[in-house]
């Protein structure tokens, strides 16, 4: 008995030594612990592959497949039974996720699927083909197979394709004691994390909810409808972006969802809306860039194609703001040190616009800025370029002043600046407002207009009033 005390406690230290091995301060993989793995998968080292396996989580492992081959991946996939292979496909990267489904097997997948909600195993198996999908629902059981296909049903990006099926209900006229015991009955039925307990009507329609620990602090003989709480209920169809914006707003940690007749239909919770915010707030950053993600297999061909479209169009927007450059040559050939000065004006006007840009677009994903303020918040972004073109004047005309002595030119500088600090800073809050008041993405396209914008007025500013002035 004492030795296999000692063997265990051995395990143990060894799985402690080996986590802190595979994993720095700031939980970023050791590529010592990575080159570990690759070794015993090349070599067919069982053993040594659950020895360094057992010492992470799912979420680990998902990781950790993001630096390995694809040869050592699908090397790595025999090694996961099912419920941990259904962990780690939930954490991957979409598309090392696509690799790795083609490569497990439809009666292994199907098995992972039953130990995953069935908000998450239906996205995996949206991501299937066809084909593959048919095979993998055809091996589920009967129940978790309806589960899945009424939530594919709804469209994508909705509360019903967030949502997940499983929830905690309880009649109204339960008692406290009565709901804790049918739940402890019952345990194998209830979903795996939940927050609340939804208390309904004969239609099964929700008509308030008790929050867990509210349940286990009162009294047994107590009535759900005597210490239930409103709840906001979430509308089946709703978007996605919607739904983080309500618990954001309401601080919820948890959601009925319902269909149009009222009646209850599933529940979104918090871990839900995280990874709606982060994909959304990704989405918005990288399309702020013209950019598609671009994720660690993602291919160069692919990502061509993404940014080309943009830099062609960019291409077409500085070629038109560089047409006022040609409108201006012979003062140009007359005055060489504008030809200097011109980018820097069109420069600092972009990176103003810029950052107007990044406040306004953030406001209007936050729903801070509306069609209600809109006229207050470009009013006073416009107040801010004017106010920093006018530092900006004084202080880059007074350097000029001090290097050529030439006061016109000076002058000329310093207000072209201005005017252009002052229009950019109006673009850059005008043009995201305008594109949504049209139904599109501000995050998409609003770089390149305000960067035409910025680059057609301060050239056009400079030089016109250098003409004016100077000559």
């Amino acid at each position: 008995m004492a030795r296999e005390s000692d063997d265990l406690t051995d395990v143990t230290d060894l799985e402690e030594d080996l986590e802190d091995l595979a994993l720095d301060d700031d939980y970023a993989f050791n590529p010592e612990f990575v080159r570990m793995v690759a070794d015993a998968l090349d070599r067919g080292d069982a053993e040594r592959l659950r020895e360094l396996l057992g010492a992470l989580r799912a979420e680990d492992i998902a990781d950790l497949m993001g630096f390995l081959s694809a040869d050592d991946r699908e090397e790595l996939l025999p090694h996961l039974d099912p419920e941990l292979l259904g962990d780690v496909i939930n954490e991957l990267d979409s598309e090392i996720r696509e690799d790795i489904l083609e490569h497990v097997a439809p009666d292994t997948l199907a098995k992972a699927l039953g130990e995953m909600d069935s908000d998450d195993a239906a996205d995996v198996v949206d991501d299937l083909e066809d084909d593959k999908k048919a095979q993998v629902l055809a091996a589920m059981p009967e129940v978790e197979r309806a589960a899945i296909e009424t939530t594919l049903a709804y469209e994508d990006e909705t509360a019903g394709r967030l949502m997940q099926r499983e929830v905690v209900a309880a009649p109204q006229f339960w008692t406290v004691g009565q709901a804790i015991d049918h739940f402890r009955r019952e345990e194998d039925d209830l979903p795996e994390l939940f927050f609340d307990v939804y208390v309904v009507d004969p239609s099964y329609r929700p008509v308030g909810a008790v929050p867990v620990s509210h349940l286990l602090r009162a009294r047994r003989e107590a009535p759900l409808a005597q210490i239930m709480e409103p709840v906001t209920e979430i509308p089946v169809g709703m978007d996605q972006e919607e739904v983080a914006y309500i618990f954001d707003k309401y601080h919820l940690i948890s959601a009925p969802v319902v269909e149009p007749g009222g009646r209850l239909v599933g529940q979104v919770t918090v871990d839900d809306i995280v990874g709606v915010i982060q994909e959304e707030r990704e989405e918005d950053i990288l399309a702020l860039a013209g950019v598609s993600d671009a994720g660690r297999d993602a291919g160069v061909f692919g990502i061509v194609r993404s940014r080309l479209p943009w830099l062609l169009i960019n291409t077409l927007t500085a070629a038109l703001a560089a047409s006022v450059i040609r409108g201006f040559e012979g003062e140009i050939v007359k005055l060489a040190i504008l030809a200097v000065l011109m980018p820097i004006v069109a420069s600092l006007g972009g990176n103003a616009g810029t950052q107007t840009l990044a406040v306004a677009v953030r406001a209007l994903a936050s729903r801070e800025l509306s069609a209600v303020n809109a006229m207050r918040t470009v009013t006073r972004e416009m107040t801010v370029g004017a106010l920093n073109g006018a530092a900006l004047a004084v202080l880059t005309g007074a350097v000029l002043y001090a290097f050529f002595r030439d006061g016109g030119l000076s002058l000329a500088f310093g207000l072209a600046l201005l005017i252009n600090l002052f229009v950019a800073s109006l673009a850059g809050a005008l043009v995201p407002l305008a594109l949504d008041r049209a139904g599109r993405d501000p995050a998409v396209s609003s770089s390149v207009f305000v960067t035409f914008v910025t680059d057609f007025t301060g050239f056009f500013a400079f030089l016109g009033l250098a003409a004016l002035i100077l000559l």
